[in-house]
């Protein structure tokens, strides 16, 4: 399978798994996290000869624990060893094809939490003779809100048992949790919060009204064999794909899909029959994609966390990667953050000469206190506004004019603070897998 030497990850998280000790992994996308603990698992099944349920793997996403499944099935395919995953979204028949593996036997079982918790509710699995949990991408899970699914599924496994924890990043919640399921833990960090070596960044800032002609130049410079675009909502990437479709060999991934529709639209980007992806961070974690070369953020990602997630698409096992982020005025101060975690200044390009000139960036501090720059008057998004009266804040004469930290709604003229109006990460999502209403 073309492993020559074992990441760093790897190399560090193996043999406190084959010595039975519980442990806490943190290292960055795209570093082998899935062969970190997939391996040792598989060799004390092989080792021990058991048939029964040995391992629960729980993963975030639907495409997470299909990918994970997959690979366990590549590592294990002379060993025995056979795995199942449990995920909702699809038919009638994926949930009878799910039940039937789990009654015909599976020494592994991948799932999504939602799922495994309907499973254990109808009696439909048996956890008893559980000898590993392992938890891969908790950080994301905890965001999602999968914290009470989570403990309900551990109160059905032995305690007896080994428990591994793998997160991209260890803010304090993990770390709480984490105390509450784990047993004297193994802790391994490894360039928390840093991209890749092989990715060259760079940011354009940009108005919106830029994005859809910038995205269209950048595409057109070279014969792209593999780029994903990043929107922040599915309404963005619904709107985007429409646009470039007529251009451009493109598809859009969102959860308004179908289960089938996502696999088939992930397996032709994987096999290249489909050069372009856009889509949510629903696909910045956990999709193990080979060779792609340009991620573009179409949007600032909010979290500073998942701008690494999303620049972790490319340059995988050290390969080389561009990774591209629109800012427009209202992200600086989000881009700043990003800055600030990764621990360098991002190159700004300068806009292409047949569009007008952009918003002036300088990131630090100026972005911090005036995340409107002067110059977003001749944006025309703004046009409309200056038939309003100005509000007093504004600076007369004839010197630049400052614009107060606020954002308009579209569906109104009201304005208020930035601060009433930035919904939480992921809404309301709360125990629900892969909702319609999400990403």
């Amino acid at each position: 399978m073309g492993f020559d030497k074992p990441t760093p990850i790897q190399e560090k998280a193996i043999p406190v798994i084959l010595a039975g000790k519980d442990l806490i992994a943190c290292a960055q996308t795209g570093t082998g996290k899935t062969a970190a603990f997939v391996l040792p698992i598989l060799n004390k099944i092989s080792k021990s000869g058991t048939t029964s349920l040995n391992t629960l793997i729980l993963a975030p996403t639907r495409e997470l624990a299909i990918q994970i499944d997959q690979q366990i099935q590549g590592f294990s395919y002379f060993l025995g060893v056979s795995s199942v995953p449990i995920y909702g979204g699809g038919d009638g028949i994926v949930w009878e094809q799910q039940k039937k593996a789990l009654e015909t036997g599976a020494e592994i079982v991948v799932a999504t939490p939602g799922r495994l918790i309907a499973l254990l509710a109808g009696g439909k699995i048996d956890l008893s003779t559980l000898e590993h949990l392992v938890l891969d991408e908790a950080d994301r899970m905890m965001d999602m809100g999968f914290s009470d699914d989570i403990l309900k599924i551990v109160n059905y496994l032995p305690q007896n048992r080994q428990t591994i924890l793998f997160s991209a990043t260890m803010p304090p919640k993990i770390r709480q949790f984490s105390m509450k399921i784990l047993n004297k833990p193994e802790e391994i960090s490894i360039a928390i919060g840093k991209t890749a070596s092989g990715v060259t960044q760079a940011m354009y800032s940009v108005y919106d009204t830029q994005k859809e002609e910038l995205v269209r130049h950048i595409l057109t410079q070279r014969n792209y064999e593999a780029v994903i675009i990043f929107c922040s909502t599915k309404d963005k990437v619904k709107a985007l794909y429409k646009t470039l479709r007529k251009s451009f060999d493109i598809e859009a991934f969102h959860s308004d899909l179908e289960q089938l529709e996502r696999e088939k639209i992930m397996s032709a980007f994987k096999n290249r029959k489909v050069k372009i992806l856009i889509g949510t961070d629903i696909i910045s974690r956990g999709i193990d994609v080979v060779g792609i070369e340009l991620v573009i953020n179409y949007d600032t990602p909010g979290d500073p966390e998942d701008y690494v997630h999303r620049v972790g698409r490319t340059a995988r096992a050290d390969a080389k990667g561009e990774a591209i982020t629109f800012v427009n005025p209202k992200d600086q101060p989000k881009f700043v953050r990003i800055e600030k975690l990764i621990g360098m200044a991002v190159t700004q390009n300068p806009l292409p000469a047949h569009l007008e000139k952009g918003p002036s960036y300088s990131g630090g501090e100026a972005s911090k206190a005036n995340p409107f720059p002067t110059s977003t008057a001749t944006d025309p998004s703004f046009k409309k506004k200056k038939k309003k009266k100005k509000k007093p804040s504004q600076t007369s004469g004839s010197g630049p004019k400052s614009y107060p930290s606020t954002t308009t709604t579209e569906a109104s003229n009201v304005t208020k603070p930035a601060s009433e109006l930035a919904p939480s990460k992921y809404g309301q999502r709360r125990n629900v897998i892969d909702s319609n209403s999400s990403n």
